[in-house]
Protein backbone atom coordinates (compact mmCIF):
# COMPACT_ATOMS: atom_id res chain seq x y z
CA UNK A 1 0.00 0.00 0.00
CA UNK A 2 1.67 3.41 1.26
CA UNK A 3 1.94 6.26 -1.58
CA UNK A 4 1.25 5.67 -4.89
CA UNK A 5 1.70 8.04 -7.97
CA UNK A 6 0.45 7.26 -11.39
CA UNK A 7 -1.19 9.08 -14.73
CA UNK A 8 -5.25 8.35 -14.17
CA UNK A 9 -8.42 9.70 -15.85
CA UNK A 10 -10.89 11.35 -13.30
CA UNK A 11 -14.45 8.83 -13.54
CA UNK A 12 -16.19 10.81 -10.47
CA UNK A 13 -16.30 13.21 -8.19
CA UNK A 14 -18.45 13.69 -5.00
CA UNK A 15 -18.66 16.27 -2.18
CA UNK A 16 -18.35 14.87 0.96
CA UNK A 17 -18.87 16.70 4.42
CA UNK A 18 -18.47 20.47 4.24
CA UNK A 19 -15.12 20.86 2.51
CA UNK A 20 -13.82 17.24 1.18
CA UNK A 21 -14.43 15.27 -2.03
CA UNK A 22 -14.53 11.64 -3.26
CA UNK A 23 -12.50 11.03 -6.42
CA UNK A 24 -13.01 8.01 -8.66
CA UNK A 25 -10.41 7.59 -11.18
CA UNK A 26 -8.92 4.99 -13.40
CA UNK A 27 -5.25 4.17 -13.79
CA UNK A 28 -3.53 0.91 -15.99
CA UNK A 29 -1.83 -0.77 -13.34
CA UNK A 30 -4.37 -0.40 -10.58
CA UNK A 31 -7.49 -0.10 -12.25
CA UNK A 32 -10.70 2.24 -10.33
CA UNK A 33 -9.43 3.78 -7.02
CA UNK A 34 -11.29 5.83 -4.69
CA UNK A 35 -10.02 8.59 -2.28
CA UNK A 36 -10.64 11.57 -0.71
CA UNK A 37 -9.43 14.55 -1.60
CA UNK A 38 -9.34 16.80 1.63
CA UNK A 39 -10.03 20.32 1.32
CA UNK A 40 -10.85 20.19 -1.93
CA UNK A 41 -14.18 22.43 -1.61
CA UNK A 42 -11.88 24.93 0.27
CA UNK A 43 -11.84 28.49 -1.61
CA UNK A 44 -7.96 28.16 -1.67
CA UNK A 45 -7.69 24.92 -2.26
CA UNK A 46 -4.40 23.05 -3.78
CA UNK A 47 -6.64 20.83 -5.75
CA UNK A 48 -8.71 23.60 -6.89
CA UNK A 49 -9.29 23.29 -10.56
CA UNK A 50 -7.86 19.56 -11.41
CA UNK A 51 -10.38 17.83 -10.51
CA UNK A 52 -12.40 17.64 -13.61
CA UNK A 53 -14.33 14.75 -14.91
CA UNK A 54 -12.82 12.76 -17.36
CA UNK A 55 -9.33 15.06 -17.19
CA UNK A 56 -6.36 13.53 -17.46
CA UNK A 57 -4.21 14.11 -14.55
CA UNK A 58 -1.13 12.78 -12.55
CA UNK A 59 -2.37 11.81 -9.35
CA UNK A 60 -0.80 10.69 -5.98
CA UNK A 61 -2.11 9.07 -3.22
CA UNK A 62 -1.92 7.23 -0.06
CA UNK A 63 -3.89 4.43 0.53
CA UNK A 64 -3.68 2.16 4.22
CA UNK A 65 -4.82 -1.64 4.08
CA UNK A 66 -8.10 -2.64 5.17
CA UNK A 67 -9.49 1.14 3.87
CA UNK A 68 -12.34 1.11 1.64
CA UNK A 69 -10.57 5.12 0.66
CA UNK A 70 -7.32 6.53 -0.08
CA UNK A 71 -6.53 9.90 0.79
CA UNK A 72 -5.43 12.15 -2.60
CA UNK A 73 -1.99 14.02 -1.52
CA UNK A 74 -1.47 15.44 -5.28
CA UNK A 75 -3.50 15.87 -8.53
CA UNK A 76 -1.67 17.72 -11.18
CA UNK A 77 -3.95 18.12 -14.73
CA UNK A 78 -2.45 16.77 -18.23
CA UNK A 79 -5.24 17.02 -20.29
CA UNK A 80 -8.47 18.86 -19.15
CA UNK A 81 -11.79 17.54 -20.74
CA UNK A 82 -13.76 21.11 -20.61
CA UNK A 83 -13.95 21.17 -23.93
CA UNK A 84 -15.92 17.96 -24.35
CA UNK A 85 -18.38 19.26 -21.34
CA UNK A 86 -18.97 22.78 -22.78
CA UNK A 87 -22.83 21.97 -23.57
CA UNK A 88 -25.55 19.49 -22.38
CA UNK A 89 -24.87 16.40 -24.66
CA UNK A 90 -21.08 16.47 -23.97
CA UNK A 91 -22.05 16.25 -20.35
CA UNK A 92 -24.11 13.58 -20.92
CA UNK A 93 -21.89 12.05 -23.49
CA UNK A 94 -19.00 12.07 -20.95
CA UNK A 95 -21.24 10.59 -18.05
CA UNK A 96 -22.16 7.82 -20.15
CA UNK A 97 -18.02 7.12 -20.93
CA UNK A 98 -17.67 7.31 -17.27
CA UNK A 99 -20.18 5.21 -16.24
CA UNK A 100 -19.43 2.32 -18.27
CA UNK A 101 -15.91 2.20 -16.69
CA UNK A 102 -17.10 2.51 -13.24
CA UNK A 103 -19.20 -0.67 -14.28
CA UNK A 104 -16.70 -2.69 -15.79
CA UNK A 105 -13.38 -1.81 -14.49
CA UNK A 106 -12.28 -3.40 -11.13
CA UNK A 107 -10.31 -2.15 -7.79
CA UNK A 108 -6.37 -3.45 -8.29
CA UNK A 109 -6.77 -5.05 -11.31
CA UNK A 110 -5.02 -4.23 -14.64
CA UNK A 111 -6.94 -2.16 -16.15
CA UNK A 112 -4.34 -1.34 -19.77
CA UNK A 113 -6.74 -2.16 -22.37
CA UNK A 114 -10.05 0.30 -20.69
CA UNK A 115 -7.51 2.97 -19.64
CA UNK A 116 -6.38 3.32 -23.60
CA UNK A 117 -10.16 3.13 -24.93
CA UNK A 118 -11.32 5.67 -22.67
CA UNK A 119 -7.97 7.76 -23.08
CA UNK A 120 -7.96 7.25 -27.14
CA UNK A 121 -11.75 8.28 -27.53
CA UNK A 122 -11.74 11.14 -25.22
CA UNK A 123 -8.25 11.97 -27.42
CA UNK A 124 -10.83 11.94 -30.81
CA UNK A 125 -13.72 14.08 -28.99
CA UNK A 126 -11.52 16.78 -28.29
CA UNK A 127 -9.87 16.78 -31.47
CA UNK A 128 -13.70 17.24 -33.33
CA UNK A 129 -14.65 13.20 -33.68
CA UNK A 130 -18.19 13.03 -34.40
CA UNK A 131 -19.71 12.08 -30.91
CA UNK A 132 -22.62 9.92 -32.00
CA UNK A 133 -19.80 8.27 -33.47
CA UNK A 134 -17.24 7.94 -30.70
CA UNK A 135 -20.23 6.57 -28.41
CA UNK A 136 -20.93 3.63 -30.60
CA UNK A 137 -17.07 2.73 -31.61
CA UNK A 138 -16.64 2.95 -27.34
CA UNK A 139 -19.76 1.30 -26.59
CA UNK A 140 -18.33 -1.99 -28.66
CA UNK A 141 -14.75 -1.94 -27.70
CA UNK A 142 -16.01 -1.71 -24.02
CA UNK A 143 -18.31 -4.61 -23.90
CA UNK A 144 -15.76 -6.74 -26.05
CA UNK A 145 -12.80 -5.83 -23.80
CA UNK A 146 -14.95 -7.03 -20.85
CA UNK A 147 -15.31 -10.18 -22.68
CA UNK A 148 -19.71 -10.00 -23.05
CA UNK A 149 -19.45 -8.64 -27.09
CA UNK A 150 -20.77 -11.33 -29.38
CA UNK A 151 -18.51 -11.95 -32.18
CA UNK A 152 -19.80 -9.92 -35.57
CA UNK A 153 -18.22 -12.50 -38.07
CA UNK A 154 -20.01 -16.16 -37.93
CA UNK A 155 -22.71 -17.90 -36.01
CA UNK A 156 -20.49 -19.42 -32.68
CA UNK A 157 -23.40 -22.28 -32.51
CA UNK A 158 -22.68 -23.53 -36.29
CA UNK A 159 -19.92 -21.47 -37.85
CA UNK A 160 -21.63 -19.94 -40.64
CA UNK A 161 -20.53 -16.07 -41.36
CA UNK A 162 -23.26 -14.12 -41.01
CA UNK A 163 -23.66 -11.71 -44.27
CA UNK A 164 -23.78 -13.75 -47.85
CA UNK A 165 -22.32 -12.33 -51.21
CA UNK A 166 -25.68 -11.32 -52.30
CA UNK A 167 -26.23 -9.09 -48.85
CA UNK A 168 -29.00 -10.97 -46.75
CA UNK A 169 -29.48 -9.84 -43.19
CA UNK A 170 -27.88 -12.84 -41.82
CA UNK A 171 -27.74 -12.14 -38.03
CA UNK A 172 -30.04 -11.89 -35.01
CA UNK A 173 -29.83 -11.07 -31.03
CA UNK A 174 -31.75 -13.07 -29.59
CA UNK A 175 -34.53 -11.98 -26.98
CA UNK A 176 -31.77 -12.81 -23.90
CA UNK A 177 -29.13 -10.52 -25.93
CA UNK A 178 -26.29 -12.74 -25.03
CA UNK A 179 -24.68 -13.26 -28.30
CA UNK A 180 -25.44 -12.72 -32.09
CA UNK A 181 -26.60 -16.13 -34.36
CA UNK A 182 -27.48 -16.70 -37.88
CA UNK A 183 -31.29 -16.43 -38.42
CA UNK A 184 -31.41 -20.18 -38.83
CA UNK A 185 -29.98 -21.25 -35.42
CA UNK A 186 -31.19 -17.98 -33.99
CA UNK A 187 -34.87 -17.35 -36.06
CA UNK A 188 -36.13 -14.15 -36.28
CA UNK A 189 -37.95 -13.27 -32.92
CA UNK A 190 -35.25 -11.04 -31.80
CA UNK A 191 -33.54 -8.27 -32.83
CA UNK A 192 -31.73 -7.83 -36.79
CA UNK A 193 -28.54 -7.09 -37.16
CA UNK A 194 -28.71 -5.66 -41.14
CA UNK A 195 -25.19 -6.58 -43.23
CA UNK A 196 -24.42 -3.13 -43.76
CA UNK A 197 -24.59 -2.85 -39.32
CA UNK A 198 -22.47 -6.14 -39.18
CA UNK A 199 -19.70 -4.97 -42.13
CA UNK A 200 -19.66 -1.51 -39.39
CA UNK A 201 -19.12 -3.57 -36.59
CA UNK A 202 -16.34 -5.14 -37.98
CA UNK A 203 -14.76 -1.88 -39.27
CA UNK A 204 -14.65 -0.87 -35.46
CA UNK A 205 -13.41 -3.93 -34.83
CA UNK A 206 -10.31 -3.22 -37.32
CA UNK A 207 -9.75 0.26 -37.26
CA UNK A 208 -9.04 2.78 -34.75
CA UNK A 209 -11.69 5.53 -33.91
CA UNK A 210 -10.26 8.43 -35.91
CA UNK A 211 -9.76 5.88 -39.22
CA UNK A 212 -13.85 5.06 -38.68
CA UNK A 213 -14.44 8.43 -38.88
CA UNK A 214 -12.75 9.17 -41.82
CA UNK A 215 -16.02 7.18 -43.55
CA UNK A 216 -18.41 7.04 -41.31
CA UNK A 217 -21.78 4.98 -41.89
CA UNK A 218 -25.23 6.45 -42.12
CA UNK A 219 -26.92 7.59 -39.06
CA UNK A 220 -29.69 4.65 -38.74
CA UNK A 221 -26.15 1.97 -38.34
CA UNK A 222 -25.31 3.64 -35.60
CA UNK A 223 -28.97 3.89 -34.03
CA UNK A 224 -28.76 -0.35 -34.55
CA UNK A 225 -25.05 -0.64 -33.23
CA UNK A 226 -26.71 1.64 -30.22
CA UNK A 227 -29.46 -0.96 -29.83
CA UNK A 228 -27.28 -4.41 -29.73
CA UNK A 229 -25.01 -2.71 -27.55
CA UNK A 230 -27.43 -1.55 -25.26
CA UNK A 231 -29.36 -4.93 -25.64
CA UNK A 232 -26.22 -6.96 -24.57
CA UNK A 233 -25.12 -4.72 -21.87
CA UNK A 234 -28.40 -4.82 -20.38
CA UNK A 235 -28.05 -8.53 -20.35
CA UNK A 236 -24.96 -9.06 -18.85
CA UNK A 237 -25.75 -6.14 -16.01
CA UNK A 238 -28.98 -7.05 -15.67
CA UNK A 239 -29.78 -3.31 -15.52
CA UNK A 240 -29.54 -0.22 -17.64
CA UNK A 241 -26.61 2.70 -17.07
CA UNK A 242 -28.55 5.92 -15.18
CA UNK A 243 -26.24 8.11 -17.43
CA UNK A 244 -28.04 6.26 -20.77
CA UNK A 245 -31.65 6.69 -19.11
CA UNK A 246 -30.84 10.73 -19.03
CA UNK A 247 -29.50 10.69 -22.64
CA UNK A 248 -33.04 8.54 -23.61
CA UNK A 249 -35.20 11.28 -21.37
CA UNK A 250 -33.49 14.28 -22.89
CA UNK A 251 -33.50 12.90 -26.59
CA UNK A 252 -37.57 12.32 -26.17
CA UNK A 253 -38.03 15.64 -24.69
CA UNK A 254 -35.98 17.62 -27.69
Amino acid sequence: MGLTSAEAIILDVLDLHDKDRIVTFLTRERGKKKGVAQGARAKHSRFGGQLQPLAKVQITWFEKEGRELGRLSTVELVRPAQKLMEDLEGILLGSYLADHLLEFAQEDDDADHFYRLLDSTLEALLAGVDRDLAARYFEFWILRLAGVFPSPKACPNCGRPFVSDDGEVGAVLPPSGETLLCLDCGGRSGYLARPETLDFLRRIARDPLPAVAESPPSVRVLREVEEICGRVRRSFLQHELRSYEVIQQTRASL
